[in-house]
């Protein structure tokens, strides 16, 4: 069992590899949701043409290239960089882009009530576009979930001898969740949340474990440490984050992304939670099916523990 472990991790590693790790999103994935991805990575007069596209891609769609630049305070050459960035071809291809998803968002139920949370929203406008907001969150990320890398994060955590997540903030409560749904599936697996205790944990991983670190920007060094101390030692190192191009994903084997949109309340970190947790219920679901026999006794074994601390009637 050890070899086999072994052998997978390695053809894991094998198959996906520094391709893998910076494989850019399908082409159906809504174009805004891509930009917003790769932005922390663009230089800076590429993320003016990114922000113009992400406030109004109906309207971009309508410039010439020459229009785009003027209003960019940039260059042809520029857009034309920007789009290679992005995964297109060139301008036209862009246009299309916009345009698509332009119509998409009109199509949509909950165009009246996108954008930001104001100071004279009333409460039901508030409600509103928090509910937007975890919606489009939810929907954006399953569009552009890869399912094979999906599928190879979900072997790894089936022949893993040992899984260790690592995040903190909102996303050591995703960790946390993780930990809780993979334990009652019979999984040997730990959250860590304290730096301190995730690089202890990091530094007794080897062939055969799995480690998942979390995080939004894929810039925080409480994961990003002890992430790569993991691997180090041997370890298959996933990654689960906004930005395909962030120094977690960097050094990840396989990575996993979402698509959120963190704005007014960016440190309330609501959507990018939502986000994650679709994600990790993707993950969890998955791992459940490919052992359903195991996966129902054990699910009705820890059901049946917790069911005699519920009050059953008055």
């Amino acid at each position: 069992m050890a070899a086999r472990r072994t052998a997978t991790g390695q053809r894991l590693r094998s198959s996906t590899g520094r391709a893998a790790r910076q494989a850019e999103p399908d082409a159906h994935v809504d174009v805004v949701v891509r930009i917003r991805a790769l932005m922390p990575s663009l230089a800076p007069a590429e993320q003016r043409v990114a922000r113009l596209a992400v406030s109004d891609p109906g309207r971009a769609a309508r410039w010439t290239i020459s229009e785009y630049a003027e209003r960019a305070r940039t260059s042809g050459t520029t857009i034309i960089r920007f789009c290679r960035a992005i995964g297109l071809d060139g301008y036209p291809a862009l246009r299309i882009a916009l345009a698509a998803t332009a119509g998409h968002g009109a199509a949509g139920t909950w165009r009246s009530v996108s954008g930001d949370i104001g100071p004279d929203d009333d409460i039901g406008t508030v409600v509103r576009k928090v509910g937007h907001a975890d919606a489009r969150a939810v929907e954006e990320t399953i569009g552009q979930i890869d399912f094979a890398l999906l599928g190879k994060v979900v072997e790894a955590l089936i022949n893993a001898r040992r899984i260790d997540v690592y995040g903190v903030g909102a996303s050591g409560l995703v960790a946390l969740d993780l930990q809780q749904k993979l334990h009652r599936l019979g999984k040997i697996v730990y959250a860590w949340t304290d730096t301190h205790m995730a690089l202890t944990s990091a530094a007794m991983l080897g062939s055969g474990d799995v480690v998942i670190g979390i995080s939004y920007t894929g810039t925080t060094l409480d994961t990003i440490d002890p992430v790569r101390l993991a691997k180090a030692n041997g370890a298959l190192a996933v990654a689960l984050t906004n930005h395909p191009r962030s120094a977690l994903a960097s050094l990840a084997d396989l990575v996993l992304t979402t698509a959120a949109r963190e704005t007014t309340f960016r440190s309330g970190a609501m959507t990018s939670r939502i986000a994650q947790f679709t994600v990790i219920d993707c993950v969890f679901a998955l791992v459940a099916q490919r052992n359903f026999e195991e996966t129902v006794d054990a699910l009705e074994r820890t059901y049946a523990a917790i069911g005699r601390r519920r009050i059953v009637g008055r």
